[in-house]
């Protein structure tokens, strides 16, 4: 599979059903590092539907674009769905999108921990007004592989979250 080919299609995709729903979408990327946002704005036109991309890789970041609580990263960790939660609503109040995604998780080959393994991702998608959805993967394969496994969930989730008509 054409790891760029394959992402591309479905950005496109992504692109074709935020403009026929009418909205702008937003991303808070942790393990991802911008790649979420790199694969839309590959988009011929995709100002049209993209507002912005939040790149949050530490947790001060975190906390100083997001909003995300210092204690809520303490409690939780940053691999966490209160995090996600946090950085999806955050991404919402500081940027004009009505609909975002995050991400946050442990790529490797380092960091994992028994409850929370290298591969593990969690993400959340959120339109404006409404509660966010929240999801853990557990991806395999090497840093590259979990990265990539987790932009393409993040964008069949935003998919999902907007429906086939908008």
């Amino acid at each position: 599979m054409d790891d760029a080919k394959d992402l591309y299609d479905l950005a496109d995709r992504v692109g074709a059903v935020l403009v026929r729903a009418g909205l702008m979408l937003a991303t808070a990327e942790s393990c991802t590092g911008g790649w979420i946002a790199q694969c839309v704005t590959d988009i011929a036109g995709s100002s049209a539907w993209f507002d912005r991309g939040f790149v949050t890789y530490s947790n001060a970041a975190k906390t100083a674009m997001l909003g995300v609580a210092p204690q809520l990263i303490e409690s939780q960790g940053a691999v966490s769905e209160a995090v996600v939660r946090a950085m999806v609503a955050g991404a919402l109040h500081h940027s004009r999108a009505q609909l975002a995604v995050a991400v946050s998780g442990i790529a490797g080959p380092g960091g994992g921990t028994p409850e929370k393994p290298v591969g593990t991702v969690w993400l959340a998608w959120q339109r404006a007004g409404g509660e966010p959805l929240a999801r853990c993967a557990r991806f395999g394969g090497d840093r590259r592989a979990v990265r990539r496994q987790a932009v393409a969930m993040a964008l069949h989730g935003v998919l999902e979250h907007v429906g086939p008509g908008g």
